[in-house]
């Protein structure tokens, strides 16, 4: 093949390669943007890769618990704040909840979301083109909102042991926002820099912790035994404030769902999936020891965390004072701490308070990478968030950019932040319920459906009398949604004339076509066809209609009598995703040699497929377009919601953009 001017018979050579564009701009700029020239097209997260090194579920357990076990820090005061003497009750309903509800819920997501993706991306399939992109955007918002106040409350709640602690200095005193933002920026330094073995500081953290735990619990039920008449007292206080016993299960009730913080982790126990090791015979679709492994993650985390939700609930109750636990009280959302300090000592108190300190710091770590794996994972393959949304270090100072300002706006206050948390918490595992729900109906499970529906109704009263009581989260959440609604549009916008298949592949028969033109030929001559012949159509009438456009190009466009064509079809898929796998099919159809590639974007699909084919024979493509009927504005409406439009400029432009040499550039021809 010899090379020649940019039009028909353009040539390079095959998968000749194209340098990336040198790093331009600040050395700032060129920092915050390291690895976007080597960014994959698949979205970044948990489940994209395969990770380098996967461990015992037991081990990723304490990754996960990080989060899930740290709320014993403030858990206990939150309860006993918000449900007074019937605490250990509503701690109950609570633990329930989460053993016949929530795990079932995640037990089946494991099952069905293995590669990490979570409930959101269950409803994502279940819930096709844009109603699915709508619904994940929303649940992305609530889905902030819990991590962003994991890190935040986390924060609070360890500057807060801080101060409480008898040996820490008195100009620490009231500066629990200063030392909140500290932990906030530290935690910031450390995902700029890189953050690297995370399991194995999870697994000391979390076994350090929970021993500390053990054994506060331990030695408060020992005063509690050989103190009876704290249970006398409780009862009697009990029954005198909200009378027989059906009443207090009914307040109970009604307390619970300002307690959902205890329900925190299930998400995150699904999204570090393929950290877990499986059998020697797992396969990609049915990893059958990964998922076990992950059911026994979630179970052994649950029944742990149910167990120490009940004993802390009863302990602090029976031997912390009420008015304690008030705002600026020693036992305020540090209850078990208060008893560590009380029965133990200041010196295994202090022990007690760097651990504390140490897992909450840790789990505002685990909900930033739960930010960086989230974000990436679903708005840039959507093509609503900007390519920058998938590297690390633009997210990490966008994110504690947002954790300052709700510290701020909170004042650093653990109870104040403890509704908008609980809010993205019953959100999330609501929208899982319903998401287990769908799927059981569409795989016509009935009583599995009829299980899971029941749990669902749970958690929506559970969260609206949630939302109800404390709206903050609602609004947290909110304008999260409004941000990305926003950042989503314009970024579909400014993204709309990129190229957006993540992979091009030719079937054997298509890339014979292709090289063969291209080696006797040394051209290709595209025909963009609209395969919307309707059902019924002949294939004498499908023939001519094949012929007659043949002769229409030719005539019109110049293609040579002698020169053969080949016709390329979109069959229109899901308009609403951006990013691609595309597969062209080749076949004889009635004598024709014709392309078919399903894709939901026409004009940058064609131009994918043109520029691959160019890499795949040297031969740079003509691809030969009718002009569109219709207004210019409608149908550059349509092309951003449908994907169609006029397909002919669209895929020109596209083209320029992708190929900044014209005589590499295919060359659009329209008549």
């Amino acid at each position: 093949m010899s090379s020649s001017s940019v039009g028909a018979g353009s040539s390079i050579t095959p998968g000749e390669p194209h340098p990336a564009p040198a790093p331009q701009g600040s050395r700032l700029r060129r920092w915050l943007t390291d690895g976007l020239s080597e960014r994959a097209g698949r979205h970044p997260g948990p489940g994209a890769v395969k990770p380098e090194k996967t461990r015992s579920w037991w081990r990723v357990m304490c990754l996960t618990g990080v989060d899930y076990f740290s709320t014993l820090g403030y858990q206990p005061a939150i309860a006993a704040l918000a449900a007074g003497l019937l605490s250990p009750i509503a701690t109950v309903v609570l633990v329930l909840v989460t053993l016949f509800g929530a795990l079932p819920v995640y037990r089946r997501v494991a099952r069905e979301s293995h590669r990490g993706e979570g409930s959101i991306a269950m409803l994502e399939r279940l819930l096709p083109w844009w109603g699915g992109k709508l619904v994940v955007l929303v649940l992305l918002g609530f889905a902030a909102t819990d991590f962003m106040i994991t890190i935040t409350l986390s924060a609070a709640d360890a500057s807060a042991h801080a101060i409480e602690n008898p040996f820490a200095p008195d100009w620490l005193q009231g500066q629990n926002i200063a030392i909140t933002l500290v932990l906030i920026l530290a935690l910031a330094v450390v995902f700029l820099r890189g953050f690297k073995e995370a399991i194995n500081i999870a697994v000391v953290l979390v076994a350090v912790f929970l021993l500390l735990n053990a054994v506060v619990i331990a030695v408060a039920i020992g005063h509690v035994a050989s103190n009876t008449v704290v249970i006398d007292d409780w009862w009697k206080a009990l029954t005198t404030q909200h009378g027989d016993p059906l009443m207090m299960i009914a307040i109970a009730l009604i307390a619970f769902p300002k307690l959902a913080l205890g329900l925190s982790g299930f998400e995150t126990g699904v999204a570090v999936m393929p950290q877990i090791k499986g059998d020697e015979g797992d396969t990609p679709a049915n990893p059958v020891g990964r998922i076990r492994g992950t059911k026994r993650l979630l179970t052994t985390a649950a029944v742990i965390m149910s167990t120490f939700l009940i004993t802390s609930s009863v302990t602090t109750t029976l031997l912390i004072p009420q008015k304690a636990f008030e705002a600026g009280g020693p036992a305020n959302g540090r209850a078990l701490a208060y008893l560590a300090h009380e029965y133990l000592g200041e010196g295994f108190g202090t022990a007690y308070d760097v651990a504390t300190i140490a897992i909450l710091w840790f789990a505002g770590a685990s909900a930033m990478a739960g930010l960086l794996n989230l974000v990436p994972r679903y708005l840039p393959r959507y093509g609503m968030a900007p390519q920058w949304a998938g590297l690390v270090r633009p997210l990490v100072l966008v994110f504690t950019a947002i954790a300052v300002i709700i510290t701020l706006v909170f004042r650093a206050n653990v109870d104040a932040q403890a509704g908008a948390y609980a809010t993205g918490v019953l959100v999330l595992i609501t929208s899982a319920s319903l998401a287990v729900t769908l799927s059981a109906k569409r795989k016509k499970q009935r009583k599995a459906m009829v299980a899971f529906g029941i749990v669902t109704v749970v958690f929506v009263y559970t969260t609206i009398a949630n939302i109800i009581e404390r709206p903050d989260g609602v609004r947290i959440a909110g304008l999260f949604i409004l941000g990305i609604v926003v950042v989503s549009v314009v970024s579909r916008v400014q993204r709309s004339f990129q190229l957006r298949a993540t992979s091009v592949t030719f079937d054997p028969e298509a890339l014979d076509y292709l090289l063969s033109d291209a080696d006797e030929y040394d051209s290709l001559r595209i025909i963009a066809h609209e395969p919307d012949a309707p059902a019924g159509t002949s294939d004498a009438e499908l023939a001519a209609e094949y012929r007659q456009k043949i002769d229409e190009e030719r005539r019109d466009a110049g293609i040579p009598r002698g020169t053969p064509v080949i016709f390329l079809e979109v069959i229109p898929s899901d308009s609403s995703d951006f990013e691609e796998d595309l597969v062209v099919h080749g076949e004889a159809r009635l004598g024709y040699r014709v392309l078919t590639v399903r894709s939901g974007n026409i004009p940058n699909t064609i131009a994918s497929v043109l520029l691959e084919m160019r890499e795949l024979t040297g031969v740079v493509p003509d691809v030969y377009f009718s002009w569109t009927e219709g207004s210019p504005i409608s149908n550059m409406l349509r092309y951003l919601v449908t994907g169609t439009g006029e397909v002919a400029p669209v895929t020109r432009e596209v083209l320029r953009r992708a190929e900044s040499d014209p005589r590499h550039r295919p060359e659009v021809h329209v008549s």
